[in-house]
């Protein structure tokens, strides 16, 4: 753990209940963050491109902290009623970095990284090219980084199970991104998923302090209007 994630997580002003999602949509935040700019280096994207989209990875998930009280219901609750609160949060996610002030390029990545290249995805159900570059990115990163990651209902894939699963479900993701995603796991680049999550640089950490700032303010469920 980092020693600036450390610190978030001994903020006492943060409900107890909350930390282990604050916990695991940072660390998220960073592996998806790491990655991206890994593939968007390697197709030659400039600075600018990749800083915005550092920004984006890291930020992406950051509206679950908004929907943790209906995401992380009990066992016994209907699937369907967990997925219509999960499918909010690249919406509350938009609104946070909005309000925030974050630039086009970070908000229309952060909405659209759920939307899937055949139009099978969400929000707005957007195909192919119409949807935003730098999501198309992330689609991909953020995919992987969950699969790769421990969660209550299932022990994380190992990396050559992740992939065997995004490839039984290729036509989600833009295939010029996947194909280099797959480059870079085998190039001699990868040094494995904990380097993606230990990494973080000045430009990361200044983006986990509104994950803090989010965390302790009132978790109400904003309104369309934010």
């Amino acid at each position: 753990m980092t020693d600036y994630i450390k610190r978030i997580m001994e903020n006492n002003t943060i409900p107890g209940h909350l930390k282990m999602v604050l916990h695991d949509e940072m660390y998220h935040g960073i592996e998806v963050s790491n990655l991206a700019v890994m593939i968007a280096e390697e197709m030659g994207e400039n600075h600018a491109f990749c800083k915005d989209l550092s920004v984006a990875g890291m930020l992406h998930d950051i509206g679950k902290l908004k929907l943790a009280d209906y995401i992380f219901l009990e066992e016994d609750t209907l699937v369907i009623e967990q997925m219509k609160y999960v499918r909010q949060h690249s919406l509350y996610s938009y609104k946070i970095l909005k309000e925030a002030g974050y630039n086009n390029n970070i908000l229309n990545a952060v909405f659209y990284h759920h939307e899937n290249y055949d139009g099978s995805g969400y929000p707005d159900n957007l195909k192919g090219d119409k949807i935003p570059w730098m999501a198309r990115i992330l689609r991909t990163c953020d995919v992987f980084a969950a699969l790769t990651s421990n969660r209550s209902y299932r022990k994380a894939f190992d990396i050559k199970q992740a992939v065997e699963i995004m490839i039984e479900e290729v036509s989600d993701y833009d295939m010029k991104v996947f194909l280099t995603f797959q480059r870079i796991l085998h190039n001699g680049t990868f040094k494995g998923i904990q380097e993606l999550r230990s990494h973080v640089n000045m430009l990361q950490q200044e983006q986990l302090r509104l994950f803090e700032r989010v965390a302790v303010q009132d978790r109400k469920i904003y309104g369309t209007g934010m």
